[in-house]
């Protein structure tokens, strides 16, 4: 019997087995979660993308940022001028000669901006006038754009009598006042949006030889450029592939202000009847057309003149931001 009880007894637990077990076992599952706590610790977060990095930067300009939207909202009015402008630009109202804005006595929610002395209507004419202005300005930055670089990089890397040669042609172009030597152009071919445009890309030309040149001469000082040399990189692939794409960020900031300089000279050209002629819907021939009327019908001058200003100040704010966003010695 005693046999028996003592055959079915359960062993006690050995304390001091125990104890040795998970002493054993301590040191087996300490570095695992030694490694796994530091590995938490010194894990960051990926760096984000040269888009993303461009975005925060520029995003943290508020003024940029309503300088870009209004000019989103300005190209939108230009592509759908046509279905969005409540009446034909060109059209005239024998019935609605000068008639006032609608919140003002004798105005009509028909014309919400008023007419001019011809009786068209002028929120159409400013719609149809975005269009247009943002097209000279596409084309007059375009031209100027491509014109700089090509004679900028020529002028930083070739160097010697080719550089002196485009850099005292340039010098020359910058001593006449812009707007005059434009003037003199546009008499000479005539007056005509295109020619006018024609004038003004080349009165911007300078600016942009000179911004590359620069930015070429700092480039040429670093080291990937003598890297690329010593393999045997030829003189237009050291150029327009291994240098020009390290010069854009001044380029881009430069382009946007050349766009809100191109809008306020084609308006000035416009305004001296050597730009777009009656009756094209241009914002400075607008305000040529009615200065007459500037104080008896204060909204034929007044809403023009905020179309201008209000576009030129939208793409100094955006060219500010660009300027913050691309360039590395304002980087905190």
């Amino acid at each position: 019997m005693s046999a028996t009880a003592s055959s079915n007894a359960t062993p006690a637990p050995n304390p001091a087995a125990t104890s040795a077990a998970d002493s054993a076992a301590t040191p087996a599952a300490a570095p695992a979660a030694t490694a796994a706590t530091s590995a938490a610790a010194t894990a960051v977060p990926a760096p984000p993308g040269p888009f993303k990095s461009f975005w925060q930067d520029f995003s943290r300009n508020r003024g940029a940022l309503t300088g870009l939207y209004y000019i989103v909202a300005m190209l939108l009015i230009a592509v759908f001028a046509g279905l969005i402008a409540p009446h034909d630009p060109s059209m005239q109202y024998r019935d609605a000669l000068l008639q006032p804005p609608a919140w003002l006595d004798g105005g009509s929610w028909r014309f919400v901006l008023g007419t001019d002395d011809v009786g068209r209507d002028i929120l159409s004419r400013l719609m149809h006038g975005a269009r247009l202005s943002l097209l000279v300005g596409f084309l007059v930055v375009s031209v100027s754009l491509v014109l700089g670089i090509f004679f900028g990089v020529i002028a930083g890397y070739a160097g010697g009598i080719v550089d002196i040669a485009i850099m005292r042609v340039v010098d020359i172009m910058l001593a006449l006042p812009s707007l005059l030597m434009a003037l003199v152009l546009v008499a000479i071919f005539g007056p005509s949006i295109v020619n006018a445009s024609l004038a003004l890309s080349f009165v911007a030309l300078p600016h942009y030889v000179r911004l590359t040149r620069a930015a070429v001469l700092r480039e040429m000082t670093c080291d990937y450029v003598t890297a690329s040399r010593v393999v045997g990189a030829g003189p237009w692939r050291q150029m327009f592939v291994n240098i020009l794409p390290n010069c854009l960020a001044p380029l881009i900031v430069q382009a946007s202000l050349g766009f809100s300089n191109a809008i306020l000279d084609m308006a000035a050209l416009g305004f001296l009847g050597m730009g777009a002629q009656p009756p094209t819907p241009e914002w400075g021939t607008m305000l040529a057309n009615v200065l007459q009327f500037a104080q008896s019908a204060w909204w034929v001058v007044t809403f023009p003149g905020l179309a201008i200003l209000l576009a030129v100040l939208a793409f100094n704010l955006m060219g500010d931001g660009l300027r913050d966003a691309l360039d590395p010695r304002l980087k905190v």
